[in-house]
């Protein structure tokens, strides 16, 4: 199997403090990644590198084959990537529908509707502004803004959070199709649920280091 991004001996470093230390990462093409791993463990710091919005002090950050280290967030997001981060990235004076219009016009992964059928509890909400729902609900919008911009690589930072168990199974469907479709997901959580557990590839991160790399039936005694 092709690997579609990867981090190769990447180091980040917040003023002094080293966030990553040497991190080799690989997100296998078309397929689930789950990054694993406790609060402060580096998971949100490899989504971000991938994503260019963190640069690394040192090391390689490959997406299909490139060096991509130097190249800006919005560049990246122009040839495919889309990254949904843990605080709900949401344009909080738009409405819902101006919220997912923002990537349906120049996304290829369907239309409204499309997303409706994954998250129906938004069907009522479109003319709402996106700063006047409830965190799970923005999150509902952040992750169907990404889905309609249908990226070739898909970064998620505990998409779950604030979401029903229902809505959570409902969504890990979708991301499994959106692989299937021969699209990258990666996605990073504390712990892996029953509904991940056809992931590729999982990596358990450790204070700042790899700790694990392998199935999700390998992964009994990863965590530390």
């Amino acid at each position: 199997m092709s690997v579609a991004a990867e981090l190769r001996g990447v180091r980040v470093r917040y003023g002094l403090l080293e966030a990553l230390h040497g991190v080799d990462l690989a997100c296998p093409a078309g397929a689930v990644t789950v990054l694993l791993g406790r609060n402060g463990s580096g998971r949100s710091t490899a989504l971000r590198t991938l994503a260019g919005t963190v640069r690394p002090t040192a090391g390689q950050v490959l997406w299909d084959g490139r060096d991509v280290a130097g190249l800006d967030a919005y560049r990246r997001a122009r040839q495919g990537l889309a990254l949904v981060p843990a605080e709900r990235g949401v344009f909080g004076s738009l409405t819902v529908a101006e919220n997912l219009a923002l990537s349906e016009a120049a996304g290829t992964g369907g239309d409204r509707r499309g997303i409706e059928a994954y998250f129906p509890e938004l069907t009522g909400m479109l003319d709402r502004r996106a700063g006047t729902l409830s965190g799970g609900q923005q999150q509902m919008v952040a992750i169907g803004r990404a889905l309609l911009a249908g990226p070739r690589l898909l970064l998620l930072d505990e998409p779950g959070r604030g979401l029903a168990p229902a809505v959570v199974a409902r969504l890990h469907r979708r991301l499994f199709e959106h692989a299937a479709e021969g699209r990258t997901v990666v996605l990073a959580e504390q712990t892996l649920p029953r509904t991940l557990a056809a992931a590729t590839v999982v990596h358990v991160l450790h204070r700042g280091r790899l700790a694990f790399t392998g199935e999700p039936t390998e992964l009994r005694t990863a965590l530390p």
